[in-house]
């Protein structure tokens, strides 16, 4: 079965599904493919978007690497506080204060330059943080 988007000559858009492609195409030769609005059987396939099913397509692993970066993401999640934006802020107090608490956050390049030239021990994420990711 396959649904598609249609419209009429008097450009009504209405859904449909059919047995096939081929299907749709022989009905719609055959004027047998009639808009709901106004009973016209010139009709043709409008553009549409396919549906896909991100929810899992997402939420599975593709590779063994995306299986190690998820396990990294869910690490770093559970041990380390985030701290959003004020990260570079937070690393600097931290390292100062000479205590060893896992934060994660956000930094801009001049703030990163700025903290390793301080000897302040940072790494980059493989990942963003999930308040940032739409």
């Amino acid at each position: 079965m396959i649904r598609y988007a249609l419209k009429c000559d008097d450009g009504h858009g209405f859904e449909s599904w059919f047995q096939s492609a081929a299907a749709f195409d022989v009905l719609a030769a055959r004027d047998m493919v009639n808009c709901p609005q106004c009973g016209s059987g010139r009709v043709e396939k409008a553009l549409m978007a396919p549906k896909v099913d991100t929810k899992s397509a997402l939420s599975v692993p593709a590779s063994r690497a995306e299986e190690k970066l998820a396990a990294l993401r869910r690490k770093v999640e559970s041990e380390a506080t985030y701290v959003g934006g004020g990260f570079a802020d937070e690393a600097r107090r931290l390292h100062d204060a000479q205590v060893e608490t896992p934060i994660y956050g956000e930094a801009n390049a001049q703030q990163i330059k700025g903290l390793l030239e301080d000897g302040v021990p940072i790494a980059p994420l493989p990942f963003l943080p999930k308040p940032k990711v739409n």
